[in-house]
């Protein structure tokens, strides 16, 4: 039976980067995600998410190197403690982004084991981060003029 891995996260706006840490936490075992509710996000990063909780779960669910992935119940930084307890993974797998000392001590506590991974592109590819998404223009705003189309960015 394969070991159950545990990570937790917002993974709005799903990227490289997201999907090259669920493939390195994958070699612990079979990954479980613990999706951030949009009210919980919004709470924490004090904006709301550019996809909604049901969109991210579908596109997190449909990673190859994800076994399946869930709407945490609770709110706040440990927002998936319930879930955590419930499951009882042998591992909690974060990437130094989202290392913190509340997460390693509960950890402790339950007796699963912490892991910290290195922020690392997939091989080939740039480095991504959904901050670094936000701030570029990709799609221009289309403004219908006069029986014209303006692009604005």
């Amino acid at each position: 039976m394969a070991r159950k891995v545990f990570v937790s996260g917002c993974f709005d706006m799903l990227h490289s980067g997201h999907v090259a840490f669920f493939r390195d936490a994958a070699r612990y075992g079979d990954v479980y995600v613990a999706l951030g509710s949009d009210r919980t996000i919004y709470t924490l990063k004090e904006r709301p998410t550019v996809n909604d909780e049901q969109e991210r779960l579908f596109m997190v669910k449909s990673v190859r190197w994800v076994k399946d992935a869930f709407i945490s119940r609770g709110s706040g930084l440990l927002d998936f403690e319930a879930e955590l307890g419930e499951m009882q993974p042998e591992y909690f797998v974060v990437n130094a982004d989202g290392d913190a000392p509340e997460k390693r001590k509960l950890c402790q506590t339950l007796g699963i084991e912490y892991v910290v991974l290195e922020r690392k592109p997939f091989e080939g590819l740039a480095e991504r981060s959904t901050t670094a998404l936000r701030g570029h223009d990709y799609l221009p705003y289309r403004i219908d003029l006069a029986g014209g189309w303006l692009d604005q960015p």
